[in-house]
């Protein structure tokens, strides 16, 4: 089930990947997650205080044959 994050000042689209995954590298999910976001919303990497995301669940890797070289 998706989880909902409500954004704090200064939040960045790569802190709140790595919050919920453990990576920078998700966060075009999370912006998927919220096609009803202003444009001007995802394209700005900080993000103003106030907005309710949806985190989707997402399975991450979690033996070393899954990850990428530079991840082992």
């Amino acid at each position: 089930m998706p989880k909902t994050y409500t954004t704090k000042a200064g939040d960045r689209w790569d802190w709140i990947s790595y919050q919920f995954y453990g990576t920078c590298d998700l966060y075009k999910e999370i912006q998927k997650a919220n096609p009803d976001l202003p444009i001007d919303l995802i394209a700005s990497p900080i993000l103003p205080a106030g907005i309710e995301l949806v985190i989707p669940d997402i399975e991450t890797p979690s033996t070393p044959e899954e990850l990428p070289p530079w991840k082992r």
